[in-house]
């Protein structure tokens, strides 16, 4: 898909027609918000760098030097490393306050939007730019656009992706897969078949999760290109 998104409309070019993944696919695959203020924190350092900011909100110290067999320490120019911050923290203590618990709630956030909403291309780092909002005020976070946010970045590494030279993609592919999958059913894997019991409540679930456990096989690059040369206009649902 990322050879037929064109940047200049921000759609994926197909023999069929013009398509994109639009605010109202992010919100039914994911259930992620839509609605609400942008997110539009500044990333520049604050004014006692990102170190005494995480300290101040988290209690933690970062070090200034690199763990072994590591290049860099877990903070270095701007970039956060959460597997170090995960094994810092340890687990949760059985006895544990209010003030514990919140901090280890905003410690999985960090962890859920660096690691799976928004990764860079490393997979372990995190832009300190999202703790203005992940170490901010704690109401504010939910009423957050979110999918916006990701929607934003999809594009704009589908963008990049347009450059010969990029190897590579961050941020949430995981939403884009499910959209191929939604859209272009040949594509897509065995659905399994998530039955309910009769005694069981109804499970309010994003659309996107009737998709966990699905039977996936592989196939090679040129054999995908194949395939999209070939698709009828049956064989996609606009």
């Amino acid at each position: 898909m990322v050879e037929r998104w064109r940047k200049e409309t921000h759609t994926f070019h197909l023999l069929e027609g013009e398509m994109t993944i639009t605010l109202k696919d992010v919100a039914m695959l994911t259930e992620l918000p839509i609605d609400g203020d942008a997110i539009i924190e500044s990333s520049q350092k604050p004014l006692n760098g990102w170190g005494q900011f995480i300290s101040e909100r988290l209690g933690i110290n970062i070090p200034e030097e690199a763990e072994e067999g590591r290049r860099v320490p877990p903070l270095h120019k701007s970039m956060l490393l959460i597997p170090w911050l995960v094994r810092t923290v340890g687990e949760l203590p059985e006895d544990a306050t209010d003030a514990q618990i919140e901090r280890y709630a905003r410690i999985y956030l960090i962890c859920l939007v660096g690691g799976f909403l928004f990764p860079n291309k490393s997979g372990g780092n995190m832009h300190c730019m999202w703790l203005r909002v992940l170490l901010g005020d704690w109401d504010e976070i939910g009423r957050k656009s979110w999918g916006s946010a990701c929607l934003a970045m999809i594009y704009s590494e589908l963008c990049k992706c347009t450059d010969p030279k990029t190897k590579q993609a961050g941020g949430p592919m995981f939403i884009l897969q499910l959209w191929v999958w939604e859209h272009l059913p040949t594509f897509a894997p065995i659905c399994p078949a998530n039955s309910w019991g009769p005694d069981e409540p109804l499970r309010q679930w994003a659309y996107g999760a009737r998709w966990i456990g699905a039977i996936t096989s592989g196939t090679s690059l040129d054999g995908y290109s194949q395939h999209l040369d070939r698709l009828e206009f049956n064989e996609v649902t606009f």
